[in-house]
């Protein structure tokens, strides 16, 4: 049960809340003016149909875009779990570096992207680069954090035990962090595509960014629609991915419905 009501019922609801809003958006659109800012739902699913069935132009596009996407989520990932443990365990490491930490999270780091095509050309590594940067600082500070809440009493009981500090990291550290981690995760799929897509906005010759920035110039709002709405589904699905991991991996955790019992 989820809310008072089940699984079945939610679904209907959630599809019906989506056909309503397509039905008032094509509604909507029959006024032309209307339909020159928000486009019309028939035809964005025309290009979405003619990208993927018709022409298949954007297969190449979209893998470029995906590319991005998750080497900059797996580095900044990785990244941040790393950099969130050592600064997390290392007391004197985090006291000389969190200013420039704090500094550097601060920083807009979208106008990064001009220096990283400098640095890195105009391929998929700039748009890397730049995507690594927002998911990075997600990652560190959910880890960072938990490996800063670990419970004192849990970790003496287990020095007590003859537990060593590798043991420690391993056994009480580690599956500490691994929740913030996850919960980090769905925030960070999303702005791994933002990164991918500004970078391309500011730079490309290929990816769903290019197809989208090339659209708004001939003020071809549909095809806009059409990018927007296949890279939010490709998003879904990434989410999803991160969602089916996360239960496995976090088994020992309670289920909602232990969670609702007490």
């Amino acid at each position: 049960m989820t809310g008072g009501l089940s699984k079945p019922v939610l679904r209907l609801l959630q599809v019906t809340l989506l056909v309503a809003i397509l039905v008032v958006w094509w509604w909507a659109s029959l006024n032309r003016n209307i339909a020159f800012f928000f486009g019309q739902p028939i035809e964005v699913a025309k290009v979405i149909w003619a990208w993927f069935v018709t022409d298949g132009g954007v297969y190449r596009h979209l893998w470029i875009t995906l590319s991005e996407t998750v080497l900059a989520f797996v580095i900044g990932t990785v990244g941040g779990l790393a950099f969130g443990l050592w600064l997390g365990l290392s007391r004197s490491a985090s006291a000389l570096l969190e200013p420039y930490v704090t500094a550097a999270n601060s920083m807009p780091r979208v106008i990064l992207a001009p220096i990283f095509g400098m640095w890195f050309g105009l391929g998929i590594w700039s748009k890397v680069a730049l995507a690594v940067t927002l998911v990075f600082f997600i990652v560190f500070f959910n880890v960072y954090r938990g490996v800063r809440e670990v419970s004192p009493t849990l970790l003496d009981n287990a020095r007590m035990l003859g537990a060593t500090q590798r043991q420690l990291l391993r056994h009480v550290y580690i599956p500490s962090a691994t929740s913030w981690v996850f919960s980090s995760l769905h925030t960070s799929v999303g702005l791994a595509f933002v990164g991918a897509v500004v970078g391309e906005y500011l730079g490309s010759a290929a990816g769903v960014g290019y197809l989208i920035l090339q659209a708004e110039g001939t003020l071809d709002v549909n095809t806009v629609f059409a990018g927007i709405v296949v890279l939010t589904i490709f998003a879904l699905l990434l989410d999803g991915l991160v969602s089916l991991a996360e239960r496995r991996l976090l088994v020992w955790q309670p289920g909602p419905g232990l969670a609702d019992k007490t």
